[in-house]
């Protein structure tokens, strides 16, 4: 008979360790609670190069916050052929 260990005690407690509950995983950006802080510097470099790649300069932006970024990533994962 296999011994219970704390892990598998938490694990059981805890329904986030669940790896098919993706109810934290997927978020509207609109809905972040850091949303409104300025982009990180890895969106900020990856916004630039699609916005290159999609042909959209102007989707560029580096005074928008971090749910717009992600919106915009989204939009332009799609145009340039990422997605």
């Amino acid at each position: 008979m296999a011994k219970s260990t704390t892990k598998d005690n938490a694990q059981a407690e805890n329904p986030k360790t669940d790896p098919k509950d993706v109810s934290n995983q997927i978020k509207d950006p609109d809905q972040w609670t850091t949303g409104g802080e300025p982009m990180t510097g890895a969106q900020a470099s990856y916004l630039k190069t699609l916005s290159e790649e999609a042909k959209e300069p102007d989707a560029f932006d580096d005074s928008i916050d971090k749910a717009e970024a992600s919106k915009r990533i989204d939009s332009l994962r799609h145009k340039a052929g990422h997605a």
